[in-house]
């Protein structure tokens, strides 16, 4: 079972290159390379999830060259879940994006850049989940990072471009203060695997120790989005493709978050900055639901709700026990499916109302009653109201803080509480605006956007026989005819062209990720006995130490 450990970085990789060599002249083949290479992905993390929770967690030394020297990857009870559930999204969204039509936009570029640069992210994702060490952590996030620079600026439009740019930056400077960590732990220590730095690191003076940790903490919190680190992210995810904002938001904030739980627990037992993070967590929450508050557009409410909702996470973690490790994963496989089908449905609403500002859109719940519905079971799942996923995890959460005591964790399960009801409060702002009231005058779009001011350059703005001078907003110039009969109409005076039906992939894959977001509640009790072995499992580390090392 060992040599299934390197499958799901492999595949996807290896996929690349097929797609890439079929490019745009066999685009169906580049299209069921796809989905049948996340497919398997999927297959095979399942797969690892269930024999690392039965006999153990499974690693494999690459060349059979052996620690410090060789690339380990390991799965254990955190990876197999982390992975199934990245797989499971990442395929649900590379449906969604082919029902978008999201790779025609290949026909204007030298080759077919979103399959390669997806399946990369895909094994990107793979790779930090399954690595046993900083330095194949360090690759694992940067293959991830080359492949989301591509798809965030996919079109290369103005504002997506200015976004990206800000997106790299943040991304090059944590990549240089990771890079610092590793060299200083190396030099430390003579190693950079996890197994051999359990070990080793408690050797050191605690001053070493703590700096270490204080660099590796604040690498992990930009890529996670903690505040006061998470200013980046508000303007650099709405920008993107909905299918590309969804994979975002699901899964890169969430591969900093299992990032601090791996090497807070095997790395730096003890919870030495614990108080730290839980002031991190608190303010996470409470900032990033504020902010949400005040928003009016669907794609920055959500980007803000993604903040508030890692404090959630960061919580959890800076308990650092049993019950409050198990509740966190809880929270992330929760989270990474319930705000992934979030942005999926925001770009469904933008397609069927032409926008996705609040204020210039309404009557959906009677326009569209199953995209109402789409909304309203991951919005109340968000909110965490029982018996619903979200519920399970942030009472988990709680009742570890209630436990702990401590002055932080009570004011932690205050602020969840309050965090939880605002996020109510947002959910019900989206449903009365979008859905509930009527349609405000002048709204007269009815059915899928085509082309959007956010998807054509500015100096495009001109052209096209649809385009209304001097509106800026919404030039039309549709290269392929959706499914539906098309409608002419305006949008507050901004040229639009709907068709009557929504594409049958994006609301099916939209409706997957609903349903496995709701199966999480349907088996809540295999679910929650599973995260809490596997939290037991990160606290002890022997198991871990004994599977790389063989001792």
């Amino acid at each position: 079972m060992n040599a299934l450990v390197p499958l799901p970085v492999l595949l996807p990789l290896c996929a690349t290159g097929l797609s890439l060599a079929f490019g745009t002249r066999l685009k169906q083949v580049q299209r069921l390379i796809s989905v049948a290479v996340l497919s398997a992905v999927l297959g095979l993390s399942l797969t690892l999830m269930i024999v690392a929770d039965t006999r153990g967690p499974l690693s494999v030394h690459l060349g059979d060259f052996a620690p410090p020297l060789g690339i380990t990857l390991v799965a254990d009870r955190l990876s197999g879940l982390m992975l199934t559930v990245s797989s499971a999204i990442t395929l649900c969204v590379l449906v969604y994006s082919l029902g978008q039509g999201m790779a025609d936009r290949d026909e204007v570029t030298p080759v077919a850049v979103f399959h390669p640069a997806y399946l990369i992210l895909v094994a990107g994702v793979s790779c930090t989940f399954l690595a046993g060490d900083l330095v194949n952590l360090y690759v694992g996030f940067e293959i991830m990072l080359v492949a989301s620079f591509v798809l965030l600026t996919l079109g290369g439009t103005g504002p997506r471009v200015r976004a990206g740019s800000t997106y790299v930056i943040i991304s090059l400077f944590s990549s240089m203060l990771f890079l610092t960590a590793i060299a200083m732990t190396y030099a430390a220590t003579g190693t950079a695997n996890f197994a051999q730095l359990a070990g080793r690191l408690a050797e050191l003076p605690l001053g070493v120790q703590t700096l270490i940790q204080s660099m590796l903490l604040t690498v992990f919190a930009i890529k996670a989005a903690v505040f006061p680190l998470a200013a980046w992210l508000p303007d650099s995810y709405p920008t993107a493709p909905a299918p590309v904002t969804a994979v975002f938001a699901g899964l890169l904030t969430k591969v900093g978050v299992y990032s601090m739980l791996r090497t807070e627990t095997l790395l730096f037992p003890g919870n030495r900055l614990g108080d730290l993070l839980m002031a991190a967590a608190l303010a996470s929450m409470v900032v990033g639901i504020l902010g949400a508050v005040a928003q009016t557009d669907l794609k920055r409410l959500l980007s803000f709700t993604l903040i508030s909702h890692i404090g959630y996470m960061v919580f959890g973690i800076g308990l650092a026990t049993r019950d409050a490790y198990g509740g966190a994963i809880v929270y992330v496989a929760h989270h990474i499916t319930v705000q992934t089908t979030l942005f999926l449905v925001a770009g469904l609403i933008e397609r069927r109302g032409g926008t996705t500002e609040l204020t210039r859109i309404g009557g959906l719940a009677k326009a569209a009653p199953l995209l109402a519905v789409l909304f309203f079971v991951p919005a109340m799942n968000l909110a965490g109201i029982p018996p619903l996923s979200g519920f399970i995890g942030k009472l988990g959460l709680m009742r570890a803080g209630v436990a702990d005591g401590s002055v932080w964790a009570w004011i932690l399960v205050i602020g969840s509480a309050v965090t939880s009801l605002l996020t109510l409060y947002v959910m019900a702002k989206v449903w009365n605006l979008a859905f509930w009231r009527a349609a405000p005058p002048g709204q007269a779009a009815y059915g899928t956007v085509l082309e959007s001011d956010s998807d054509e350059d500015d100096n495009d703005a001109d052209e096209g026989p649809d385009h209304i001078p001097g509106s800026g907003d919404e030039p039309v110039r549709p290269r392929h005819q959706p499914a539906g009969r098309a409608v002419a109409a305006t949008l507050h005076g901004h040229a639009v062209t709907t068709t009557t039906k929504l594409p049958r992939p994006m609301t099916a894959a939209t409706a997957a990720a609903v349903a496995l977001g709701l199966a999480f509640t349907v088996f809540a009790g295999p679910l929650t006995s599973y995260t809490d072995r596997a939290a037991a499992e990160l606290l002890a580390r022997a198991p871990y130490v004994e599977a790389v090392l063989g001792r």
